[in-house]
């Protein structure tokens, strides 16, 4: 299974903050917002993602994780020109998917609970 998070939009709930900075970037207690969605990602076992953001923010994503090696993990990174809601990530991840099956997370989620590992794993071993 493959994973893919979507850090695009144009931050107007936030704004004036994301004028300067994406929202996924702005820390929650100690971490980027996006660590905790890749997190989620992680605890499903899924280790090879696609990071779809604006223009603008890819680039800093892109060195913020580089290839994700260093985390055990797999990064590859497209552009959303526009946001265009959710659907807009599989059309642009179609070529990262492939035949493969896909978890879709959004980059300002925050999920936390009892057994939320062991059923994130169950989830993703569906077939």
């Amino acid at each position: 299974m493959k994973g893919i998070i979507l850090a695009g939009g144009s931050g107007t709930r936030l704004y004036p903050l994301t004028r300067a900075i994406s929202k996924q970037i702005m820390p929650v207690y100690d971490k980027p917002m996006i660590y905790y969605p890749l997190s989620t990602l992680m605890l499903a076992g899924i280790r090879d993602v696609l990071i779809i953001s604006t223009p603008r923010d890819l680039p800093i994503f892109e060195d913020l994780f580089g290839t994700g090696e260093q985390l055990g993990m797999n990064f590859s990174y497209a552009v959303q020109d526009q946001p265009r809601g959710l659907a807009d990530a599989f059309i642009i991840g179609a070529d990262f998917i492939g035949s493969d099956s896909v978890a879709l997370v959004l980059g300002d989620n925050i999920f936390y609970g009892q057994s939320f590992s062991k059923l994130l794993r169950d989830v993703a071993a569906r077939e």
